[in-house]
């Protein structure tokens, strides 16, 4: 309703105030009124400063006009303001999504103390339904926030989502309204209009001031993140130089290191965006596609 009220203002120089036109519209039948709210939860307190505490949440919802599939938006925000650092949407909530949103954070405002999510799968391991999250079997989240020096922190109730939940909510009301006053029915064309309109629209109507000045975000100086927030298992190479990950065979080009990598294990790094990267130790022996083609050999002691 009150989206409803700014866009009256905004695009059709609308005089009356938001209670004078929520009434009108309520005693119309055009709106119906919000549903009494159940027994007082008492919040959270926030963290006091920026950079101490981020979320990271999805929500499942059609947010394309035009398209009745439902998306993920995949959001990270910080709990000391509530502003959004990352928002995109995409197919399916998962470890790249997750990879993806705090790359762009920490490209944006750099490391931070701490990520407070849900238990899904990408996040945690929960050896029993329900339990307690496993803190020595680590996913690749788990592993990749360990090496960043970033606290993993669990939620075990929605309530516990709050921050996050409250905005989703306020997103599901007025992002699909926006894409569609913008002309936008495309994935793609949406996560333009979130990333160069909507992120920093959103903050300067909800976000708020921290209780301290000054921010615990460290820069990440050397870009050690991109190398880290990526899936990375171990690989045998087979008889003919190649390696296998998942459906696809990687060819290792030809190195000074060694004539042959055959029966070496090696590390393959998966990154957000689908590219690969093939390690033998230190040494970075190949770039490759998502489609598993070669793009650039390794110049360490490239043949």
């Amino acid at each position: 309703m009150q989206h409803f009220h700014e866009q009256l203002v905004k695009r059709h120089s609308y005089k009356l105030g938001y209670t004078v036109t929520k009434v009108w519209l309520q005693r119309s039948g055009l709106v119906s009124r919000a549903k009494s709210r159940s027994a007082h939860r008492k919040k959270r307190p926030r963290r006091p400063m920026i950079g101490m505490m981020l979320h990271q949440d999805g929500s499942r919802y059609a947010w394309v006009p035009g398209d009745r599939r439902a998306y993920d938006l995949i959001v990270t925000l910080d709990d000391a303001t509530g502003e959004i650092y990352s928002a995109f949407i995409v197919e399916e909530e998962g470890t790249a999504s997750t990879f993806r949103g705090l790359l762009e954070t920490i490209e944006r405002k750099g490391l931070f103390c701490s990520l407070y999510t849900d238990r899904g799968s990408h996040y945690f391991h929960t050896p029993q339904a329900g339990g307690k999250v496993s803190r020595s079997q680590l996913t690749q989240v788990g592993r990749a926030l360990r090496q960043l020096g970033i606290e993993h922190i669990a939620a075990y109730s929605p309530q516990a989502r709050g921050r996050s939940e409250r905005a989703f909510g306020t997103l599901q009301d007025r992002l699909p309204k926006e894409l569609r006053l913008a002309g936008i029915s495309s994935v793609e064309g949406a996560n333009d209009f979130l990333r160069n309109v909507y992120i920093d629209d959103y903050n300067r109507r909800f976000a708020v001031q921290a209780e301290q000045d000054g921010s615990a975000f460290v820069a990440d100086s050397d870009g050690a993140a991109g190398d880290i927030l990526c899936v990375q298992e171990e690989r045998r190479v087979g008889n003919d130089n190649t390696l296998r990950w998942k459906a696809l065979s990687l060819q290792l080009p030809e190195s000074r290191l060694r004539p042959s990598f055959v029966r070496t294990q090696v590390r393959v790094r998966e990154y957000p965006n689908g590219s690969l990267s093939v390690f033998w130790g230190p040494h970075r022996l190949g770039d490759y596609a998502p489609d598993g083609s070669l793009i650039t050999q390794g110049t360490a002691l490239a043949a």
